[in-house]
């Protein structure tokens, strides 16, 4: 009796510390237009903290619909101001604080078949691709048809061949040219590289997309996640946005 009780302690003894060693994980949940900067910048809090990221991307909408229906994450990175004050206003985060920014731009694919020259052009992109109105990159886009004119608004979504769930949708059909022109972020275009063309959006016209940022109120790691959000406002954290192509906030 005396051996099994031993045989038990050591047992249970061995897997208290196993557990008490599991590394601990931040749950990330970031817009899709975060994808590159947000990986960069999970790597470095890692090597600095020991804490492992986890980065959930897809639309501001998607994202805060999770996290309405109790998805567990510790920190959310909304593309708009309108889905972060949703769940500011039913407690579910602390204060966002607003971290980066970003402009909407048109994109062709490489060589640009369709020939739009320019904004003004846009009517000729017979196949064009934006985002569907719940996710941020769709709502601007339709601020910046409504600054142009209700006629040139009317012409330019006549030609919309389909309406995306994030912005990264977007990117990838006109990367593949399955259309003739997207409007996507600044950032995005850049991830692009070789395989789009930029054309710009009048700045008389454009939107300004602000990128706010919060903890959880029930985050499972809070103290991390506080230190992930002071990385994305220190110095190096906007650099390495400023890289990707964010302006500061």
């Amino acid at each position: 009796m005396k051996r099994l009780l031993i045989a038990a302690l050591v047992v249970f003894g061995s897997a208290t510390t196993t557990r008490a060693e599991e590394p601990r994980e931040l749950t990330v949940f970031a817009a899709a237009s975060l994808r590159e900067s947000f990986e960069d910048l999970a790597k470095t809090f890692e090597s600095k903290s020991g804490v492992k990221v986890r980065v959930n991307l897809a639309g501001s909408h998607e994202l805060r619909t999770q996290i309405e229906n109790g998805a567990r994450a510790d920190v959310f990175a909304s593309a708009d101001q309108k889905h972060m004050a949703a769940l500011v206003n039913a407690s579910l985060v602390a204060t966002p604080r607003v971290f980066a920014r970003n402009t909407p731009v048109i994109i062709v694919p490489r060589g640009n078949p369709a020939k739009v020259g320019s904004f003004e052009q846009l009517t000729k992109a017979h196949k064009l691709v934006i985002g569907v109105p719940e996710v941020p990159i769709g709502t601007y886009t339709l601020q910046i048809l409504d600054n142009a004119g209700a006629g040139f608004k009317t012409k330019v979504l006549a030609n919309v061949a389909s309406r995306e769930l994030n912005v990264r949708q977007v990117l990838a059909k006109v990367s593949l040219g399955e259309a003739d022109a997207g409007i996507v972020y600044r950032t995005d275009a850049i991830a692009g590289k070789d395989k789009v063309e930029i054309i710009e959006i009048p700045a008389k016209l454009n939107a300004i997309a602000e990128y706010p940022v919060a903890v959880l109120s029930k985050a499972p790691q809070a103290a991390a996640a506080r230190a992930f959000v002071d990385l994305l406002l220190s110095a190096e954290g906007q650099k390495r946005l400023a890289a990707a192509g964010f302006v500061a906030p």
